[in-house]
């Protein structure tokens, strides 16, 4: 699969050649926090696969916090685009909003975090869920 994307003004651009590792959807406070207030939809690609093709997105990585993700989001408009995680270090977890088609996301395979919904986040019937990451 070739999956391509990049922010809202059209200053960074990413390429994401692989087999899809996980499409989810995480509802942990940090992602809220990212996505306005939802739950997070996002893509794990091979991080081999994956490669900037214009500009360079800023990264923020929280220093109090171990084993912290890394977010990366356009310098300019905002927008976020992806996060690295120590803990799924094969993968770029892809944001959807990101995609250029996001109808490849397909809806989640798995949903994390839910000790963190809100009240107001859907939690679609027949799919997998977790409070925390599965083990």
């Amino acid at each position: 699969m070739k999956i391509t994307g990049g922010c809202y003004c059209g200053a960074v651009r990413y390429e994401a050649n692989g087999d899809a590792i996980m499409k989810a959807r995480c509802h942990c406070r940090e992602c809220q926090f990212f996505t306005g207030g939802e739950g997070n939809d996002f893509i794990a690609m091979p991080i081999s696969g994956f490669s900037f093709t214009k500009g360079e997105p800023k990264s923020y990585t929280r220093p109090e916090l171990k084993g912290a993700a890394t977010r990366q989001f356009c310098p300019d408009c905002g927008t976020p685009l992806l996060t690295k995680s120590p803990a799924l270090s094969i993968a770029v977890i892809l944001k959807v909003g990101s995609l250029d088609d996001p109808k490849l996301f397909e809806g989640p395979q798995v949903i994390l975090q839910t000790a963190d919904a809100q009240p107001f986040h859907h939690i679609p019937d027949g799919v997998p869920a977790f409070a925390r990451f599965p083990g």
